[in-house]
């Protein structure tokens, strides 16, 4: 075997090991798992390492492998759980972004979106007027040319799904932060969007039901 094929073999062995560490530990951290399954496979060599977008994929394979439909099943709940959230604070044009967008999640990880207004104290009012309780935070976010910024962030549990709005300022509406897993502009899915994805899922899986 040429040694490109031995490094990529190596790769996605290590992605699906960081992929099993982080959904057995309820792990969110995909540096730590990298570290973690290196050290089991004795890999020093960081250029060995798989990307934190192969772990991502290998984390959905895992999950559809050794889940089934009970994945499925969980991932439409949590992004039902995301719609309403998102249609509660629709005044802040939500974008669902996170674990709940890409399927990686689960109902325990919760929801995760971005919410964009001038003012904090918006959302803040919104979340009195709902009489919903609430925890402040702040999260801290890259931007191109290595710019970094923290906003505020504010955290409550709808039933028992944990939900996570991050105030971003308008116009990051057009340039959002970096996604953590990707580096590519966070841009998220709109209400719209999530529906759009809900429907299509729900006939994808009817029709294989049927078959």
């Amino acid at each position: 075997m040429a040694r490109r094929e031995r490094t990529a073999a190596l790769k996605d062995t290590l992605a699906y090991e960081a992929a099993r560490i982080m959904v057995d530990q309820g792990l969110t951290d995909f540096e730590h798992a990298r570290r973690k399954a290196a050290a089991r496979a004795g890999v020093r060599d960081r250029r060995n390492w798989p990307s934190n977008e192969a772990v991502q994929e290998a984390i959905l394979t895992h999950r559809r492998l050794f889940l089934g439909d009970a994945h499925f099943l969980e991932r439409r709940e949590l992004r039902r759980h995301a719609l309403s959230a998102m249609r509660v604070f629709a005044a802040f044009s939500p974008r669902l972004v996170g674990a709940a967008l890409t399927g990686t999640g689960d109902l325990q990880g919760g929801v995760q979106m971005f919410l964009f207004a001038d003012r904090a104290e918006d959302v803040i009012f919104a979340l009195i007027e709902r009489n919903i309780p609430w925890q402040e935070g702040e999260r801290s976010f890259r931007y191109p040319q290595g710019q970094r910024a923290s906003h505020p962030e504010f955290r409550f549990l709808a039933g028992e799904v944990p939900v996570s709005l991050i105030v971003l300022p308008s116009d990051h509406l057009r340039h959002p932060p970096l996604d953590p897993v990707t580096d590519r502009p966070q841009r998220g899915a709109s209400v719209a969007e999530v529906e759009q994805m809900l429907a299509e899922e729900e006939s994808d899986y009817r029709f294989e039901m049927g078959r």
